[in-house]
């Protein structure tokens, strides 16, 4: 009933950015805190960075300086502008957000993931 839709992935070179959205669709009626997450081969999922409702974001310190969080309530995505890409920023990119239904509870969301490839 719920869908979480990444795009912009893909290959930069080091040094470079990318942008990436997760849009989310379905039976929605308010969307409370939204993050990104990240796996690199072999590693667990870690927190990227994430944002409240009301726009409070807090970020891993390997990304901090670097990475941007914002989003677009009235759009009901989520953005991530990645900057000063580096190598071990590789990893499968997931959307992740709290949903509510107008007659259902709070669910926990998943986006099905999105790639994100630094190198030369």
């Amino acid at each position: 009933q719920v869908q979480l839709v990444e795009s912009g992935g893909g290959l930069v070179q080091p040094g470079g950015s990318l942008r990436l959205s997760c849009a989310a669709s379905g039976s929605i009626f308010s969307i409370n805190a939204m993050a990104w997450y990240r796996q690199a081969p072999g590693k667990q999922r870690e927190l990227v960075a994430a944002i409240s409702s009301g726009g409070s974001t807090n970020y891993a310190d390997s990304v901090k300086g670097r990475f941007t969080i914002s989003r677009d309530n009235a759009k009901n995505t989520v953005y991530l502008q990645m900057n000063s890409l580096k190598p071990e920023d590789t990893a499968v990119y997931y959307c992740n957000a709290d949903i509510s239904g107008r007659y259902t509870y709070t669910v926990n969301y998943w986006g099905q993931g999105t790639q994100v490839t630094v190198s030369s």
